[in-house]
């Protein structure tokens, strides 16, 4: 998946002040949805993120969302990269792309945070409960994000589009994703009115931090609207649930008390302390939603692997195979 390098730096000396190419581009490993490149030039260095080619569905791979909210969220609590330009026009490189200041940090894709010691992961799981609670406490007016999504029954209208993108890119039968499809219509979260902007993919792999464990920006907004808050805490806790290691990137059956990580539980009391709200009773539900959602995002990535338009094939269906696993945990957790 090339890029025209001509085409973007002739874009880029008329949309981008000070600009002086020629680009090189380093494409980042990671993110399998919208793929990003590292462009540097002489005059500067900076991020370019654009939505895969191909036929996509709709509503999906929403490049100019990302760009429009983190630009709304300059100047705030919630650390994210300085929005630079954004290119509607898919005939310069072949798709939507917005470009934005490269951050300078550490990333980490293993909760386990192996070359970290016990004080350096604590700081980094404190660092994940205070940004996800700034980015619940966002004035939805002062940041002009009132109209960023819709009110109202959040998980519903969340079950309902995914469901839908689900069946749209099954390529087999799931029996515990049909079983927990129909068992989230019935007992799926009961929506208690909040609304507050949601991320939509929170997670370690998806922040950069400083040298001092601080966050030093939010990256991946593909999935951000307004919503219910608690979609973003059960996320977290859902990816801790699975298991370590490569594919899982989990903390199941690790003993985190010895490597200064908090319990599943102990981060939920941390964020709900600093949101000032009560621990909630029906986190299963939650966690349930956010195993069904993943299940049906990772089924997307699968079908784009298959129809060759994953940013990486192999790793797409690594992931993909991840779908039936994901669906048996949120069954077990709405159970439970």
């Amino acid at each position: 998946m090339s890029l025209d390098l001509e085409a973007l730096a002739a874009w880029m000396g008329g949309n981008v002040p000070g600009f002086q190419g020629p680009i090189t581009a380093q494409k980042f490993a990671t993110g399998q949805s919208n793929p990003t490149y590292l462009l540097r030039y002489p005059s500067g260095a900076c991020v370019l993120r654009r939505k895969p080619p191909g036929q996509l569905l709709k509503s999906a791979h929403a490049v100019e969302r990302e760009f429009r909210v983190q630009q709304a969220l300059a100047g705030t609590d919630v650390p994210v990269p300085r929005m630079i330009a954004l290119c509607e026009d898919d005939h310069v490189i072949g798709s939507v792309f917005y470009l934005m200041s490269h951050v300078e940090g550490r990333s980490y894709d293993d909760p386990r945070l192996p070359d970290l010691d016990p004080a350096a992961r604590r700081r980094i799981a404190n660092a994940m409960a205070d940004t996800l609670a700034a980015i619940h406490k966002v004035d939805l007016d002062a940041t002009g994000l009132r109209d960023y999504g819709p009110y109202g029954d959040y998980f519903g209208r969340q079950i309902a589009r995914w469901t839908k993108q689900y069946r749209a890119t099954e390529t087999e039968p799931v029996p515990d994703m049909d079983a927990l499809i129909a068992a989230l219509a019935r007992n799926g979260p009961q929506d208690d009115g909040r609304t507050t902007l949601v991320h939509g993919d929170f997670r370690l792999d998806n922040l950069i931090f400083g040298l001092h464990g601080g966050c030093a920006a939010v990256l991946d907004w593909e999935l951000s609207t307004l919503g219910h808050p608690m979609a973003d805490l059960a996320g977290v806790i859902m990816q801790w649930q699975m298991p370590p290691g490569g594919i899982g990137r989990g903390l199941e059956g690790v003993d985190r008390a010895a490597l200064g990580l908090p319990s599943d539980a102990e981060f939920v009391e941390n964020y709900c302390a600093r949101m000032r709200q009560d621990v909630p009773t029906d986190f299963g539900a939650y966690l349930a939603f956010s195993f069904f959602r993943m299940a049906a995002i990772l089924q997307g990535v699968k079908r784009r692997g298959l129809d060759g338009n994953a940013s990486d094939p192999a790793r797409a269906a690594q992931l993909g195979a991840l779908v039936p696993d994901f669906a048996a945990r949120g069954c077990a957790a709405l159970a439970g």
